[in-house]
C-alpha cells in the first residue's frame, strides 16, 4: 500500500500544488515500483485548516486537486494497471465550514441542527468555563465558545482536534446514515476500500465526564468506546455487499493490544495500522517484542498484520533513525534535535527490508522509497500545520514530512511542477534534494529507490513471503533472524559489530554491502537456503498468516 499525500506527490497543472492529474501522470512509476494499492489522504473540498482532514463536502474533490471526473478517471486508470485505490474517510469530525455545522451555528441552542454535534453550555456563573477539561490531540483545549446573534457569548462546541474541526455526535441517526451513504457513494465509483481516520475516537460518553487518571478498558469518555464496534459492523456489512473485496482499514492508536485486536474481528475492520512498531526505537529487543505482540494479537482474529515505518504525520525514518533516541512520540518532537543522516539512511534501508519480509500488509509513505529526510528548516512563514501553532511553536509540526517530491533535474521544483511553471511548490524543497530525485536514483543500484524496487519485486515473487509461516531463528545478541516458508531467511543486524550470515545458497538482497562476507551493523540481508533452517527449541515464536496484500 502506497500512501499519497495529494498536495505533495506531483503537480499536473503548474500551480505549485499537487493534484490528481499529477498522480495520473506518474502511475507507471508506481506500477514499476511494485505497489498493489494507493491510499489517498483526503482529496475532498476543504478549507485545509488541517491538510484536508477538515472535510466540508465528501462528494466533491477539492478544486486544487481536480474534480470528481478526474478522481473517477484516476481510479479506473490505476485499476487498469492492477493498482487499487483506497480513500480516507474522517468520521470523527467535519470542517467548521461544513453545511451541517454552519446550520447548527445559525439555528442556535436547543435546535435539532446542533444535536448532530456536541454543543453544551459552559460551567460557572456565566458559562465562562469549558464543559470539560479534556485535552486536544493537537494540544490545548477541546472546546470553543460560540457567539450568539446578539453578540453575547453562547454555547461551547467540542473538537478533539482544532476548532476548525467540530466533532460529530455519533449517537445521532443522521450522522450514522450520512457516513453509510458516503461509503456507498465511493464504493459505487470503484474505490477498493477506505482508511478510517481516528477510528477509535468517534463515540463519546454522553455524560461527558472528565478523563480518569487511569481509565479501565472501555471507560475512557472519548476513546475506544465499546459502542464503536456496532458502527463498524454496519460498515462491514456495506463493504461486504459489494463484489470483490472492499477493505476497511482503521487508524487506531491504542496501547492495549487486546483492545486493538477487537476491531479486527471477522465482522468488523479488515485490518488496522500497527503504530507500535513505527514508534519503537532501533533496538533489537524492542523491535522483536513489537513483532511478537503484533502477530500474537492478530492471530486469534485471523486478520493480517500491518507494517509501516512512517506516514504524513510522522518524522521520516532517515531522520528519526539517525537520532540518539530513535523512537517516535508526538509529545517528544522538538525543533533542532540532532540527527546523523548517514546513520539514519543506513538504518532506514535495513528497516525497509526488515518490514518488507514480515507477514501481512506493507505500507509505504510517498518519498520514503527515495530516502527523503525530514525537512526541519522550513521558513516559519511557510508552516501550515495546526499542531505547530496550537503548541505555541514547541512542536515543529508535520510539514517537514509533507514537502513536495523531487522527480528530476538539478534545481527546485525538481520536476514536481511542469517545465516552465512559474509557481513555487506550496512548501520549499531543499537544494540538496537534487541527488534524491527519481531521475538520479532510478538507474543507481546503490540508491534507496533501487532497493525498494528490488524488495517489492522479491516480496511479490519469493514463495516464502506473503502468506505462510514465520519463525524466529537463533541469532547473536542484537540480531533479528527469522525464516519465512521453506527457503527464505531475513537477518537484520542492529548490533555494533559485523556478524556472520547463516548458511545459504544465495543472497537475494542486502541493504548494505557485506564486509568480507559478514553483515555490517545496521543492515538487513535476505537469503535463500537449501532447506528450512532449524527453529530454536525454546525461544521460537511461530505464526501463520492467512491473507496476502
Amino acid at each position: 500500500m502506497y500512501q499519497i499525500y495529494p498536495r505533495s506527490f506531483a503537480d499536473g497543472n503548474g500551480d505549485g500544488v499537487g493534484d490528481l492529474a499529477g498522480v495520473r501522470q506518474h502511475l507507471d512509476y508506481l506500477k514499476d515500483l511494485g505497489v498493489d494499492a494507493l491510499w489517498f489522504t483526503p482529496w475532498y473540498v476543504s478549507p485545509l485548516a488541517d491538510g484536508g482532514y477538515d472535510v466540508a463536502d465528501y462528494r466533491r474533490i477539492h478544486p486544487a486537486f481536480g474534480d470528481l471526473a478526474e478522481a473517477e478517471a484516476l481510479i479506473a486508470d490505476a485499476l487498469a494497471l492492477g493498482i487499487r485505490t483506497i480513500i480516507d474517510v474522517v468520521p470523527n469530525h467535519v470542517s467548521d465550514q461544513h453545511p451541517w455545522f454552519q446550520a447548527a451555528l445559525a439555528a442556535g441552542p436547543g435546535s435539532p441542527e446542533r444535536d448532530r454535534f456536541w454543543f453544551r453550555p459552559g460551567r460557572g456563573e456565566t458559562g465562562e468555563l469549558m464543559p470539560t477539561n479534556w485535552v486536544s490531540n493537537f494540544s490545548g483545549d477541546t472546546w470553543t465558545r460560540t457567539t450568539d446573534p446578539d453578540g453575547t457569548p453562547g454555547e461551547w462546541y467540542l473538537h478533539l482536534f482544532s476548532p476548525e474541526q467540530p466533532d460529530l455526535n455519533w449517537n445521532h441517526p443522521d450522522v450514522r446514515r450520512e457516513h453509510e451513504e458516503i461509503l456507498r457513494f465511493w464504493f459505487d465509483r470503484g474505490v477498493a476500500g477506505v482508511r478510517i481516520d481516528s477510528a477509535a475516537l468517534l463515540v463519546k460518553d454522553p455524560a461527558l465526564p472528565e478523563v480518569p487518571e487511569a481509565p479501565a478498558a472501555g471507560e475512557h469518555p472519548n476513546q475506544d468506546r465499546d459502542e464503536l464496534h456496532e458502527i463498524y459492523r454496519s460498515w462491514r456489512g456495506i463493504a461486504d455487499s459489494y463484489p470483490g473485496t472492499r477493505v476497511l482499514v482503521g487508524e487506531i492508536w491504542l496501547p492495549d493490544i487486546d483492545r486493538f485486536a477487537m476491531y479486527l474481528r471477522p465482522d468488523e475492520l479488515h485490518t488496522a495500522f500497527n503504530f507500535d512498531f513505527l514508534a519503537r526505537p532501533w533496538e533489537a529487543t524492542e523491535l522483536r517484542a513489537s513483532i511478537d505482540e503484533t502477530l500474537a494479537a492478530h492471530a486469534p482474529v485471523g486478520a493480517p498484520s500491518t507494517w509501516v515505518l512512517s506516514n504524513h504525520d510522522v518524522t521520516r525514518p532517515v531522520t528519526r533513525y539517525g537520532r540518539e533516541d530513535s523512537s517516535f512520540a508526538f509529545v517528544k518532537k522538538r525543533r533542532g534535535t540532532p540527527t546523523d543522516l548517514e546513520l539514519g539512511r543506513r538504518r532506514a534501508r535495513a528497516a525497509a527490508l526488515l518490514t518488507a519480509a514480515l507477514p501481512g500488509s506493507l505500507y509505504l509513505y510517498q518519498g520514503d522509497e527515495l530516502g527523503l529526510p525530514e525537512v526541519e528548516d522550513l521558513p516559519a512563514e511557510r508552516l501550515e500545520d495546526p499542531m505547530h501553532f496550537r503548541s505555541g511553536g514547541v512542536d515543529p509540526g508535520r510539514d517537514g514530512c509533507r514537502v513536495p517530491l523531487p522527480w528530476r533535474g538539478a534545481t527546485a521544483p525538481f520536476g514536481f511542477s511542469p517545465s516552465g511553471s512559474a509557481a513555487e511548490p506550496w512548501l520549499p524543497q531543499p537544494a540538496g534534494w537534487a541527488a534524491l530525485t527519481v531521475e538520479a536514483q532510478q538507474s543507481d543500484p546503490g540508491s534507496m529507490l533501487w532497493l525498494y524496487r528490488q524488495a517489492l519485486r522479491l516480496r511479490r515473487t519469493e514463495p516464502g513471503l506473503g502468506d505462510g509461516p514465520f519463525a524466529w531463528l537463533d541469532a547473536p545478541d542484537g540480531v533479528l533472524a527469522f525464516a519465512r516458508g521453506e527457503r527464505f531467511v531475513s537477518v537484520t543486524n542492529l548490533s555494533a559489530r559485523s556478524v556472520p550470515l547463516p548458511d545459504n545458497d544465495a543472497i537475494l538482497l542486502s541493504s548494505s554491502p557485506l564486509d568480507e562476507g559478514l553483515l555490517p551493523p545496521d543492515s538487513t540481508a535476505w537469503l535463500r537456503t537449501q532447506h528450512r533452517p532449524p527453529e530454536p527449541s525454546t525461544t521460537s515464536t511461530t505464526h501463520t498468516t492467512s491473507t496476502t496484500h
